[in-house]
């Protein structure tokens, strides 16, 4: 049936309700005195109550409603409508016919009319409901938070879109909401409760709608759904849900950032504009994963020009097109140059002399560093030696290095390498009028290079997905959060510090990758395998943040911390670059001798694999 169709067909239902109403109201008023005596007037009335009561319910939008989704806006239409529809009968009445109508079918007409133009609609949308509620396809579903958000969700789940999913219950911590009704949907207990209520109603699908509760919070919740074996949503963000945008269409899948459980960061705005507002800003490595995301936060904050720069063309030309369609009115300026090439670093400072500058461009893969380390060399300490160089002598008020939780006490010579970039940029302070520091954090959840989508892609196959050791741990980060802290220690820095980025709690990557099984709706060792492939060249099982001559110190952030080492003088640092360029066409292991001598680097610890 199409819309017109009901739309005629529940106007004559309402039509004949008005005459039934008002012909059954004559009949019990008059019971005992013959038809004739009251038919002129009854039909009269009929006729002004048709048009009066139509004319009401078209102008309160009950014909523009879908009443398969009727809820308390639609029983306050429906009563608006006949109460005004009654009184402009009445009134009509009143002034038109001869004899005025008794109080008491004016009264039982309006209670009718009520009644049953309400009763047919809602039981349109009982039947709607019962038609589409019962399919053996149905995915049983669980939703967390029986609040405002959980019960916008639960409403639209209740409609023809979602015909092919049943909501069973709501779970809540408050227990004033235990053993209520919701909808219709009964509350069956707090979140302790889920792994015995998704076993026992067979769930299959649990949507987490709690946008107000904290992130530790939600970690927890989701800590314990995951070990039900159903699949996992959650809503965007409190934000949407403020602007209205929250439906089930938009829930996305829980991800194993959510499990990291930190709160968000809260950035001091004012310092951050201070250095950053109506400034030339270059960001190095600009299509990186860090690089781009650096430049989609500092783009807000208006600077009066920002240079990506970077030496893969499709990756800059792609961070480009992103930010100018978001930001149309700011000066961005693309540049493709390789830091290594250090007569382009000038002529680039030379012609737009940058205020501050993001040194974000670096070689980070540990394995293939340890079998390529002139390139290390080349790239992470020599290219960011020009980068440095050139902010020092071109007058930037700013240089932040990007640098790694691997630069302590390294196994790698992707670790040392920027170790010895650290020390570059913070001796370079030490002649410099330029603020020089450098930011040092662990791993980033979805950067190139990152277990995360090595994971998916392995998940993706079927499996097996490869951990390297069961014991080895690592600190993580999501990169927004990471990059916002980074940007945020730029307006600390006074020159010469390693900020410190508080990265939580270690994470075990054997729980990462059964964790992110789990969420992919499988079950780990049994629908995907995990193989243990051995530690890998110049990586060790745990990260550290701290050196050991380094004095931690704290920040007016409580996410960013100092460390403060013994500077090495400048000269003495020229005298061993001009070693590692005699021996960079020289075999690894002379070239890896030259820099244990420069940053000595730790013995990777060969744990055998239980």
């Amino acid at each position: 049936m199409t819309a017109k169709s009901r739309v005629v067909l529940l106007f004559f239902i309402d039509l004949t309700i008005i005459w039934f109403s008002i012909v059954t109201s004559y009949l019990f008023r008059f019971s005992n005195q013959p038809v004739q005596d009251y038919l002129v007037q009854m039909l009269q009335f009929g006729l002004i109550a048709t048009f009066a009561f139509g004319g009401s319910l078209i102008y309160f939008g009950l014909y523009r409603r879908m009443w398969q989704y009727a809820s308390i806006g639609e029983i306050i239409s429906v009563s608006k409508a006949i109460v005004v529809g009654s009184l402009l009968s009445f009134v009509s009445a009143f002034f038109i016919l001869p004899e005025r109508v008794p109080f008491a079918i004016e009264v039982r007409t309006m209670e009718t009319v009520l009644l049953l133009v309400g009763g047919v609609r809602f039981l349109w949308r009982v039947l709607h409901n019962d038609r589409i509620n019962y399919k053996d396809t149905q995915t049983h579903t669980l939703i967390v938070g029986a609040g405002d958000c959980g019960i916008l969700i639960a409403r639209e789940m209740m409609g023809p879109s979602f015909a092919h999913t049943k909501l069973l219950g709501f779970i809540d911590d408050s227990i004033n909401k235990y053993h209520l009704s919701i909808l219709g949907v009964p509350v069956l207990g707090n979140r302790y409760a889920i792994p015995a209520i998704v076993k026992e109603r067979e769930i299959h699908e649990i949507i987490i709608a709690m946008p107000s509760v904290s992130r530790t919070e939600i970690s927890e919740i989701i800590n314990l759904a995951k070990k039900t074996g159903a699949k996992l949503k959650i809503i965007p963000a409190l934000n949407d849900l403020i602007a209205g945008k929250i439906s089930v269409k938009k829930l996305r899948d829980v991800s194993v950032e959510d499990l990291l459980g930190r709160e968000p960061i809260i950035a001091d705005l004012n310092s951050i504009l201070g250095y950053v507002h109506h400034k030339t800003v270059l960001v190095t490595g600009a299509g990186g994963s860090i690089g781009s995301e650096l430049c989609r936060q500092i783009a807000p904050f208006g600077p009066d020009k920002l240079m990506l720069l970077g030496h893969g063309e499709n990756s800059i030309y792609t961070i480009e097109m992103e930010l100018r369609k978001k930001f149309p009115d700011l000066n961005i300026v693309t540049v493709i140059a390789d830091v290594q090439d250090r007569s382009r670093m000038m002529d680039i400072f030379s012609s737009h002399k940058p205020h501050v500058v993001f040194h974000a461009a670096a070689h980070k893969h540990v394995p293939l560093m340890e079998r390529n380390p002139s390139e290390a060399i080349k790239n992470n300490v020599f290219g960011t030696r020009n980068v440095a160089d050139c902010a020092d002598k071109y007058g930037a008020e700013r240089f932040v290095m990007i640098s790694s939780d691997k630069a302590v006490n390294p196994t790698s010579v992707m670790g040392a390498t920027k170790r010895i970039a650290e020390m570059y940029v913070q001796s370079l302070h030490t002649t410099s009028r330029t603020k020089f520091s450098a930011v040092r954090f662990g791993n980033v959840l979805g950067s190139r290079g990152s277990v995360i989508p090595a994971f998916k892609e392995q998940i993706a196959a079927g499996g097996p997905v490869t951990v390297t050791h069961p014991e080895m741990v690592r600190y993580f980060m999501t990169i927004p959060e990471a990059v916002q802290l980074v940007i945020q220690s730029g307006s600390f820095a006074k020159g010469g510090e390693v900020f410190i980025l508080d990265m939580g709690e270690p994470v075990k990557i054997l729980t990462l990758a059964e964790d992110l099984i789990t969420l992919s709706g499988y079950e780990p060792y049994r629908d995907i395998d995990i193989q243990f492939s051995g530690i890998r060249e110049g990586e060790k099982l745990y990260e550290e943040l701290l050196t050991d001559e380094e004095n931690l110190g704290s920040t007016d952030h409580g996410r960013i911390f100092i460390g403060r080492p013994n500077v090495i003088s400048l000269n003495q640092l020229e005298l061993e670059f001009k070693r590692l360029e005699r021996v960079l066409a020289e075999e690894p292991e002379v070239i890896r001798e030259i820099i244990n001598q420069i940053v000595p680097m730790q013995p990777v610890a060969q744990v055998a694999i239980s």
